[in-house]
């Protein structure tokens, strides 16, 4: 039987084999054909696609394939580095408060930011900003240069993110998850189980809020599932729910779900990791896991180390040492220190990864640590060049504004960004209708404190 779910099945399927290769899996040129062959409308749910899914159960593995990327937390810890970074906890209550303070309001303006530009290419987000007299990118961006021909193609005139319109943090998957991470803190404790994550997604968020891997994941996890009592059911598995008919599953989807956990286990990497892990377990398998564990990590020690440099080292102490993530995160450190400025790193990036797509976590990734770089840490600036480099902009500008508020903090965050927020946020989340910045964060402070 066919399912469907973010897409229908006969992309699904061609996103599938895409997602082999980069799995290291040699799809022979006779099932690539096979697949093409198929008209978009006419095949979408033809029953023959189920036969071709057979073909690819048992697929070689490319002899050369030098990565070793596990999905179970046990055999990713025996494959990290031999140092990494240590638990910091001694921290000046008040001064934590702030710092959690500025990661959300980093996250937020980082999200609001890059929302409108969200999947545009690097040339087009400069040429749109050069007509609008914010280039290089200082401010929220004006819909003024929309041609009205094109109208349809940019997002709407009431979209919460322009700026004729800003005055808060809008809806957006990026802000939902970072809330989910604290619902699920405060209603399940530090225990909680990847179940809690499904459940709660089921009971906060709506259903078309959920992209890609995550709506392939839920709709596996509620097909395998009873209406009550899914925490008794050993039908539903993470194995299950993060692998079928999910081509998605190394996107960044996970990578964007970091933030809350990490709040929650402010000034240790290793444990905002392995929530992070129970997190992504469930939706993502290999390089998409360990992007939302780099980043919870990384996202934890900026509570507490400022250096660019050593944040990254603790990251990278949290994922397997040879993977995919973690050559393209050493690269991009290589990268800032050899080449100018963001757009020739941007460019690099789209040499090496030419076919990769533009929300995939390891290229995602790799623009935030660059923004990171060149940006120097200040948080206008650094969010402002991840936006400005392309692909998945809100994401990636929520990321670094993460970091880049975490070590500021609230009170030093500057620039012009944040106050146009009002310290609001509006979200399509159950139960995070409308509230403060500050409120979240104080909240976040407690389940730190417990």
């Amino acid at each position: 039987m066919l399912f469907g779910g973010y897409e229908v099945p006969l992309s699904l399927l061609r996103q599938e084999l895409i997602q082999l290769e980069e799995e290291g899996y040699i799809v022979s040129q006779a099932i690539k054909d096979k697949v093409a062959a198929y008209d978009c409308e006419k095949d979408a749910w033809n029953d023959e696609l189920e036969l071709i899914y057979k073909e690819l159960e048992n697929l070689p593995r490319q002899s050369d394939f030098k990565y070793v990327e596990p999905d179970e937390l046990d055999e990713i810890r025996a494959l990290r580095p031999a140092e990494r970074g240590k638990a910091v906890t001694d921290f000046d209550h008040e001064a934590l408060l702030d710092k959690m303070h500025g990661a959300y309001t980093g996250r937020f303006v980082g999200c609001a930011l890059g929302q409108v530009v969200e999947g545009w290419p690097m040339d087009k987000i400069k040429d749109y900003l050069q007509k609008v007299d914010n280039y290089p990118l200082h401010d929220f961006i004006s819909r003024k240069a929309v041609p009205p021909e094109e109208d349809k193609n940019y997002a709407p005139a009431t979209h919460a993110s322009w700026k004729e319109n800003i005055c808060c943090m809008g809806p957006d998957d990026d802000v939902s998850y970072t809330l989910i991470g604290l619902h699920v803190m405060e209603r399940c404790g530090r225990d909680f189980s990847w179940v809690d994550v499904a459940e709660a997604w089921n009971r906060c968020l709506p259903y078309d809020a959920i992209c890609t891997a995550e709506t392939q994941a839920i709709l596996n996890f509620n097909m395998r599932s009873r209406r009550y009592f899914r925490k008794h059911c050993s039908v539903v598995t993470p194995q299950f729910t993060r692998r079928f008919n999910n081509p998605y599953r190394e996107w960044i989807g996970a990578q964007i779900r970091a933030d809350g956990w990490a709040y929650c286990a402010a000034g240790n990497p290793e444990l905002a990791a392995e929530y992070a892990y129970r997190d992504a377990s469930w939706t993502h398998v290999k390089n998409g896991i360990y992007g939302e564990m780099f980043f919870a990590a990384m996202i934890a020690a900026s509570f507490a180390e400022r250096n660019l440099d050593r944040l990254i080292d603790i990251a990278l102490g949290e994922i397997p040492e040879n993977c995919r993530l973690a050559e393209g995160i050493r690269r991009a450190q290589k990268w800032c220190r050899e080449l100018p400025d963001f757009t020739a790193f941007v460019r690099k990036l789209d040499e090496t990864y030419p076919t990769m797509s533009a929300v995939h976590t390891i290229n995602n990734a790799m623009i935030c640590i660059m923004a990171l770089y060149y940006g120097e840490m200040n948080p206008d600036r650094s969010i402002a060049i991840s936006v400005m480099a392309g692909k998945d902009t809100d994401c990636n500008g929520a990321t670094v504004g993460s970091i880049v508020g975490a070590i500021a903090g609230y009170k030093n965050f500057g620039g012009t960004l944040a106050a146009q927020l009002n310290d609001r946020v509006r979200p399509d989340v159950f139960g995070f209708r409308d509230t403060s910045m500050r409120e979240l964060a104080e909240r976040t402070l407690k389940v730190w404190q417990s």
